[in-house]
């Protein structure tokens, strides 16, 4: 799973073009983390993923919560009725990889189901109210993911 060096996925890496999510990635890769214009600051992650189409490295901001050894993260996309790009290209390849503050590692996703998801999302929104928001005005299902990390000799 990591034949590919950490550098050279960080080297690889391809911003969103959403300037708000670019401006995140370039405030937490210049603080470690530590300092970015955003409400859960303390909970931000950056995930990375292989494009299912074009192959490259993408780069995301995302809100993360523990669960053991494990994190957390919802696919809302502000509420949006589509899935976010970077959630679909997880599904296609579950070989992420996420840098928290100065850690930074390999992990499998894994999409939860409604009989996990329910006590999940319950516990999510109880610290995030805002996506129990983004879901009620959504047609769909806000996806949350689980980030297993995974041994580097792996």
């Amino acid at each position: 799973m990591t034949s590919i060096d950490l550098h050279e996925i960080e080297r690889r890496a391809v911003d969103s073009p959403s300037p708000w999510a670019r401006k995140h990635v370039e405030q937490y890769l210049s603080t470690g983390g530590r300092e970015v214009d955003h409400p859960m600051e303390e909970r931000l992650i950056l995930l990375y993923v292989t494009g299912r189409r074009s192959g490259d490295i993408r780069r995301v901001p995302l809100v993360r919560f523990e669960d053991g050894d494990d994190l957390l993260i919802v696919a809302s996309k502000g509420g949006a009725p589509e899935d976010p790009e970077w959630f679909n290209n997880l599904v296609a390849d579950p070989t992420v990889w996420v840098r928290f503050r100065d850690d930074f590692f390999p992990a499998r996703a894994e999409v939860l189901d409604g009989e996990e998801r329910g006590p999940i999302w319950e516990r999510i929104t109880s610290i995030a109210p805002g996506f129990a928001d983004y879901e009620a005005r959504s047609e769909r299902t806000i996806p949350v993911v689980r980030l297993h990390k995974v041994d580097r000799e792996n």
